[in-house]
């Protein structure tokens, strides 16, 4: 017996008005829900600008509080459309303190959890470390209404640990919300090799894990401020991937998207019984994989 699940996918390139981002994104949460998906999956900080291409203690106003009205925002649309939405915000903790932070939101308006983005780059226009905190909640699933989710943030999707763990923990989804793209100075070869990585890791994810994973790109070109670099442009390429990393959808690389996707919830229980790697695991001889490396 099949049992569909249908996501709303959402690539769009962002403006410096917050407020217009929002209302943009409301607008196409809608047309999700309209086409009947129950779970709908954004981009990582979708109300702004990635602002984290330079280095400004200003820019930290662009933070906000769980609860706020950000959240409010999204609380209703989940309400009124009676559907779980994975939004990503720049959190405001506390003073000088802040997170990369997504928050779920239940069919019924509350908080179903939050997830606070745990890997935290540092690289030239990617200069995350300077605003976010690494989280402190680990590495676990947020049950909702649609099933358990594994959220997790972009960077994070290069770690398989962070995979594994949502997984031995029940997710039957992985969910990473994302911003990520080229520098111009890069070649077209490089380009391509970049994307390709970052799409064969999450769909080696969903294989070892034997379980599907929805990843939101932005998409579009964003100027560096500084002027020091040429800025970011967005690759999109959103996508979803079935428990054999099988691509069910991709986005393009250079335009918006809203997609509605199905997939079979019940297909994983198969798969991994086809491919048993949680049976076949040797938990008693991976005590290295604590240790930063291995001398």
């Amino acid at each position: 017996m099949t049992k569909e699940l249908k996501i709303g996918l959402i690539q769009l390139s962002k403006t410096a008005d917050v407020a217009r981002n929002r209302e943009r994104l409301a607008e196409e949460i809608r047309k999700t829900a309209s086409a009947g998906a129950r779970l709908i999956v954004n981009q990582e900080l979708h109300d702004s600008l990635y602002f984290c291409q330079t280095e400004s203690v200003d820019l930290c106003d662009l933070a906000v509080a769980i609860p706020s009205e950000a959240t409010d925002f999204y609380a209703e649309l989940a309400r009124e459309l009676k559907i779980v939405i994975v939004t990503s915000m720049f959190e405001r903790r506390a003073p000088g303190l802040y997170h990369n932070t997504a928050v779920v939101f239940e069919a019924d308006g509350s908080v179903a959890g939050v997830y606070r983005k745990m890997h935290i780059p540092d690289d030239p226009a990617y200069y995350e470390k300077f605003y976010f905190t690494p989280g402190d909640l680990g590495f676990h699933p947020i049950d909702t209404s649609v099933g358990r989710i594994g959220v997790l943030v972009c960077w994070d999707q290069w770690y398989p640990e962070a995979a594994r763990l949502m997984a031995l923990q029940g997710a039957e989804l992985l969910v990473y919300p994302t911003a990520i793209g080229w520098e111009s100075t890069d070649s077209e070869d490089e380009k391509a090799r970049q994307r390709n990585a970052w799409t064969i890791v999450q769909r080696a994810h969903a294989v070892a894990n034997g379980i599907p994973v929805v990843t939101v790109n932005r998409v579009g070109h964003e100027p560096d401020p500084s002027g020091a670099t040429n800025g970011i442009t967005f690759w999109g390429s959103s996508f979803v991937a079935g428990p054999q990393g099988e691509l069910l959808y991709e986005a393009p690389t250079d335009s918006e998207v809203t997609k509605v996707i199905g997939i079979d919830m019940n297909r994983s229980e198969q798969v991994r019984r086809w491919w048993p790697f949680l049976r076949d695991r040797r938990i008693d001889a991976y005590d290295g994989l604590t240790r930063r490396f291995i001398d």
